[in-house]
C-alpha cells in the first residue's frame, strides 16, 4: 500500500516537474501564431516577461477566477512595467503590497470577452473592476490606454480569451463617465 502511494506522489511529482519544465521553455511569443492549448494564466506563467504578473495575481487569489472558461482580454504589464510601478511607489515588489491592494488594480487590466486587436475602438470601457473605467485611445499608430501605457503586443490567444501585453501597470481610477462601448 505505501509503495502504490509513494509511486503515485512520485508521478505526481514529475507530471509537475515536466509541466514546469515546458512552461519555461516556451513564450507568449511562441504561441502567438498556434492554436491556444493554454488559458491566459498558463501563458502567463510560461513566459518569464510575466513573473511579476504571475505573483501578483496568486498573491491576490485571482488564479483561478483567471483560468475559469471567461472568455477574457488581458492587458498584461510586463516585469519592467512592474518595476517601474514598484519605484514610483516606494516598494520593493508584489511582498510589499497586500492581495487587497492587488486586487483592484489586476482587475483592472481586464474585460470581458475576447477583443481581438482589429477590433479595438476608442473609448472607455468596463473591466472586472467594477468601480472603474479604462479609456482607451486606438489609432493607425497603435493603442494607448489610460494615456500612457502602450500595447506592445497583440492577440496572444489563449483557450479562454487573449493577452494584449502592455509596457505600464494601469492603475483604476473611480468611474465617472458613461461607457461608450470601445471595444465593440
Amino acid at each position: 500500500m505505501k509503495t502504490t502511494k509513494r509511486l503515485s506522489i512520485s508521478l505526481f511529482v514529475l507530471a509537475i516537474f515536466t509541466s514546469m519544465s515546458f512552461f519555461n521553455t516556451a513564450t507568449a511569443k511562441d504561441m502567438k501564431d498556434k492554436a491556444p492549448e493554454m488559458n491566459v494564466v498558463e501563458i502567463a506563467i510560461a513566459d518569464e516577461r510575466f513573473s511579476i504578473l504571475v505573483e501578483a495575481v496568486s498573491k491576490a487569489g485571482l488564479v483561478d477566477a483567471l483560468s475559469a472558461e471567461g472568455p477574457y482580454t488581458v492587458f498584461a504589464p510586463t516585469n519592467e512595467a512592474f518595476e517601474m510601478l514598484f519605484k514610483d511607489l516606494g516598494i520593493n515588489g508584489v511582498e510589499d503590497l497586500t492581495a487587497e491592494q492587488l486586487t483592484p488594480i489586476l482587475l483592472y487590466h481586464v474585460v470581458s470577452g475576447k477583443i481581438m486587436a482589429a477590433d479595438v475602438k476608442s473609448g472607455k470601457v468596463s473591466t472586472l473592476n467594477k468601480d472603474a473605467w479604462m479609456n482607451i485611445e486606438a489609432s493607425s499608430e497603435g493603442v494607448t490606454i489610460d494615456k500612457g501605457s502602450d500595447v506592445v503586443i497583440t492577440d496572444i490567444v489563449a483557450t479562454n480569451g487573449v493577452i494584449h501585453v502592455i509596457d505600464k501597470v494601469l492603475i483604476p481610477e473611480t468611474k465617472t463617465a458613461k461607457s461608450s462601448s470601445g471595444c465593440n
